[in-house]
């Protein structure tokens, strides 16, 4: 059941990377760096899997994932932005939250190689701040990438929420770790859902 849902969320991943693409080359109506972001996720995506299959540990692959979906999801969200007040906070922030990683890695490399809780913390609740600003400029402004956004919003909380619940629980037993893995690759599928929704509604046409 896991091996399902974590390659069927590849293959929509892999589809919302060729239709966001071919709009974004052939139509010129989808920001380059939402297509930039799905390309990356993609790379990293099947990265870690490979290196799963050569039984190397790809954990580094995850930091490496959630620092590059920040500087792109916060530099797409900077973009649809109108306000200099919330383009420089989106500076700001994202500076000051990758010094912060910086630091913590300068001090422990070891956070780097491993599973890291405040770093998928830190990186997943700032993406969701912008998010909720370009909810907000929805309310007076043309609706754009509003399902997408609905997805980064829903994935990133639950996701964060299972990932603590998973920390504070691993002496369980591992039926319960497996279940918490099924739970976070089914979650990622219906993000992904909301991406192909978006490009359905906003580029298809």
């Amino acid at each position: 059941m896991s091996d399902f849902l974590i390659y069927s969320g590849y293959l929509i991943l892999l589809i919302n990377l060729i239709f966001y693409s071919f709009s974004f080359f052939r139509k010129k109506n989808v920001n380059g760096l939402f297509v930039c972001y799905l390309a990356f996720s993609a790379l990293m995506q099947y990265s870690m899997e490979i290196m799963y299959h050569l039984h190397t540990s790809n954990l580094f692959l995850s930091n490496v994932f959630i620092i590059g979906q920040l500087i792109l999801l916060g530099l797409f969200y900077n973009s649809l932005f109108t306000l200099k007040s919330q383009k420089r906070f989106v500076g700001i922030s994202l500076s000051a939250a990758l010094l912060v990683l910086a630091m913590q890695f300068m001090m422990d490399w070891n956070q780097f190689l491993r599973f890291n809780l405040f770093a998928i913390a830190l990186t997943s609740l700032l993406i969701v701040v912008y998010a909720l600003i370009h909810f907000y400029n929805m309310l007076t402004e043309t609706k754009s990438y509003y399902y997408a956004s609905i997805g980064v919003v829903f994935y990133l909380l639950a996701s964060t929420v299972l990932y603590f619940i998973g920390n504070l629980t691993h002496k369980l037993s591992n039926e319960f770790k497996f279940l918490s893995w099924e739970l976070n690759a089914f979650l990622i599928i219906i993000y992904y859902f909301f991406i192909l929704y978006e490009w359905k509604k906003s580029f298809s046409k």
